[in-house]
């Protein structure tokens, strides 16, 4: 039925064939998502796979991770009994029967009760605190266990490692009230172990009350959004199928003011991620919440924290957000591994904050000008005092404003940006060349077309240096590559995120014929409809942006980026565009002095040990169960952590403020101006931005 569905190029129903079809087949609304989704992955998708054995194996594999990422629930008896499936999904697919869902769907609801039922047993008495055994907390790194037996003793395992986290957080208290009470007096009370040993396990056993609770809220409908999600993730990890709640919840955007920490968050599989730091945010300033992170619990302030793994997104987003001047705790798994309590202070997020910004560095060689993009936005936000903003020409204003400053040089950070606007994206190069092609896009069916800077108008062309790192994505990647294949600015920083394709939505309401409108709402998918090539040929799909200059980074011994996702779309090229490069930098002694400043420099040294810290976590990601081995390893991760508190401190000899013309245009709204004040003093404490105003100094 599926090719009577959409159209190959116009991709609209074909109503005749599709009421013909509904007599025929009498299909519900899961086989209408399933077909829709299909033939607009047919007729739209930049690469159409082949939906054959192949792709059903491959599937299968997939499934079964997703299914079960952690193998907590399910036995290896339990792949056996689905592998049938594992070469008959694409004749599911085609026949839009729905064997191995039904069967995956009846399997994680009777084990969810199973193992409900086998935590609160395991937790109703003390564990053995001096067993010799460890914990892998790494779903990845172990199997399915071989029968129950095996899978329970995991259980066990996973339940006294949680409480083990939880006992030594009571006894460290306990600890300062001993420490308290031989100073002077109070009425605090010392609890003795066996007392100790009890909370915890309390506070495991409501934790895992709560997991269970949300996991029994899954319904069929929401385990099938995940099973069609993992047929489109075999095109590509950015293809995505969204039903109605997660698109409103994509498509919603920050008008006027919101109280938070300022963070973006996004479903993957049980964990909340977060996707985005909204700059200027309460989280962008405190400093150690990052784009990747998984928020494992929520605390109110000094109160119980609560555990969100498995939590619906929005129910998360509730206990996230909340009043200005407010503090949230959020328990975060790093991406080396480890685990974090950040504290965070919610305010006001002003939207003018996730626009452009600019400032002023001062050291003892020069002046130079930073400019802080966040994304490449186009919006028609409106609200009083605002207009409508499109980062090219807010970009445009910043530059022309540091040169009546009379800057040295310009650097424009692109960190942590994950892209957006492509016409943006050569509008901006262009004001830093005369005029050429930015970025080249091949379409489906081979179809090329070269967007190009036409203004001659070049507003700046003294030294210029484009910071990126592992985060910056997509239209980032665009710029910082055309910039450097125009030899026109030196690229600083770590290998980008290597995301060189370009989605659109297709809202599967727009494709149901009448009579089927009870169905409404179906949701829509993200479809990979065209790949973006750099000017010199290549693309920056998988490989990204390699910097001129390296920085060191915390988290180079750890592979991240396009790469590391599932099914990426291959690495290409296409033939090279005409343009003519500058010739005015000298790279090879640019790249020699700043390597010399950086052996010297005790931060840049400290981020390399961190980066080898990180990597031995990661590698190393079992933990004992024996409570003195636990409380010993626990505080000598704390303490080797303190080491790299100085990343923390100002640079010396670098002062950082507003322009006069901003400070002067924002005298009149006080609060707004400390806020831009506070957020250009941070700036003091980036040695990264140290280094870059150092290289500027160096072009001259």
């Amino acid at each position: 039925m599926r090719n009577k569905l959409l159209k190959p190029v116009a991709v609209t129903v074909s109503l005749a064939l599709l009421s013909f079809s509904i007599i025929k087949f009498a299909f519900d609304k899961n086989q209408l998502i399933l077909d829709i989704v299909m033939s607009g992955l047919d007729n739209a998708h930049y690469s159409p796979q082949t939906i054959d054995d192949k792709f059903s194996a491959n599937f299968f594999d997939l499934y079964m991770k997703r299914l079960d990422n952690g193998k907590m629930f399910l036995m290896q008896a339990d792949v056996d009994n689905m592998a049938k499936y594992k070469t008959k999904v694409d004749d599911e697919i085609k026949a839009e029967t729905f064997e191995l869902f039904n069967l995956s769907n009846d399997l994680k609801s009777r084990r969810i009760l199973e193992k409900e039922a086998w935590y609160k047993e395991i937790l109703s008495k003390p564990f053995d605190y001096k067993v010799n055994e460890e914990y892998e907390t790494d779903g990845e790194k172990v199997s399915f266990a071989k029968n129950e037996t095996e899978l329970k003793n995991k259980w066990r395992q996973s339940l006294q490692y949680q409480t083990l986290a939880r006992l030594n957080e009571l006894l460290l208290a306990q600890e300062k009230i001993k420490e308290v009470k031989a100073k002077r007096d109070t009425d605090a009370v010392i609890k003795p172990f066996d007392t100790l040993e009890v909370e915890a396990r309390a506070k495991v056993l409501k934790a895992n009350n709560d997991w269970f609770k949300r996991l029994k809220k899954l319904n069929k409908k929401d385990r099938y959004a995940d099973y069609v999600n993992t047929i489109t993730a075999m095109y590509d990890p950015h293809t995505e199928f969204f039903p109605p709640k997660e698109k409103k919840m994509f498509d919603q955007s920050m008008t006027g003011q919101l109280e938070g920490i300022g963070a973006r968050l996004q479903q993957k599989d049980d964990y909340i991620k977060i996707s985005e730091l909204v700059v200027g945010g309460p989280a962008y300033k405190q400093g150690d919440l990052k784009a990747g992170d998984l928020i494992l619990k929520v605390a109110q302030g000094d109160k119980e924290a609560v555990d969100i793994v498995g939590m619906e997104i929005d129910d998360a987003i509730e206990l996230i957000k909340g009043k200005k001047g407010t503090e949230v705790k959020l328990t975060v798994k790093k991406i080396d591994g480890s685990t974090k309590v950040i504290s965070i202070i919610r305010d006001i997020i002003e939207l003018d904050e996730t626009f452009a910004h600019s400032a002023i560095m001062q050291n003892d060689k020069n002046k130079v000008g930073y400019i802080r993009l966040p994304s490449f936005y186009t919006t028609n936000f409106t609200r009083s005092g605002g207009d409508a903003h499109r980062c090219s020409q807010d970009i445009k204003n910043e530059v022309l404003k540091l040169k009546a400053e009379g800057v040295s040089g310009i650097i424009l950070d692109l960190r942590d940006n994950g892209g957006g606007s492509l016409p943006e994206v050569v509008d901006m190069a262009g004001l830093f060349i005369k005029s050429g092609p930015i970025v080249q896009v091949r379409k489906k069916g081979g179809d090329t077309e070269q967007l190009s800077d036409r203004s001659p108008d070049q507003i700046y062309d003294g030294p210029l240096v484009v910071m990126i790192n592992r985060n910056s994505a997509s239209a980032s990647e665009i710029m910082a590559a055309a910039m450097q294949d125009y030899k026109r600015a030196v690229i600083m920083g770590t290998q980008s995120f290597g995301k060189g394709t370009v989605q659109s939505f297709l809202d599967l309401d727009n494709y149901v014929i009448q009579g089927l409108d009870s169905l409404k709402p179906l949701g829509s998918v993200k479809v990979t409809m065209q790949k973006f090539y750099r000017i010199n040929g290549g693309s920056t799909q998988l490989r990204g942006v390699t910097p001129d200059i390296n920085l060191p980074d915390p988290y180079f011994y750890i592979e991240t980026g396009e790469k590391e996702m599932d099914n990426p779309m291959p690495w290409d090229e296409m033939p090279k565009a005409v343009y003519v490069p500058f010739d005015n930098i000298k790279y090879d002694k640019l790249k020699q002095k700043s390597e010399a400043r950086i052996k010297k420099d005790k931060e840049f040294t400290l981020v390399s040990e961190e980066a080898k810290d990180y990597k031995a976590k990661k590698d190393d990601s079992k933990y004992s169960l024996n409570l003195d081995k636990y409380m010993a390893e626990a505080k000598k991760y704390k303490d080797d952590s303190k080491k790299y508190d100085d990343l923390k401190k100002d640079v010396k000899g670098v002062d950082v403020s507003l322009m006069k013309v901003d400070v002067q245009k924002l005298s009149a709204d006080t609060i707004k101006l400390n806020r831009e004040k506070k957020w250009a003093a941070n700036l003091k404490k980036d040695f990264y931005l140290n280094e870059a105003s150092n290289v500027i100094s160096d072009m001259k």
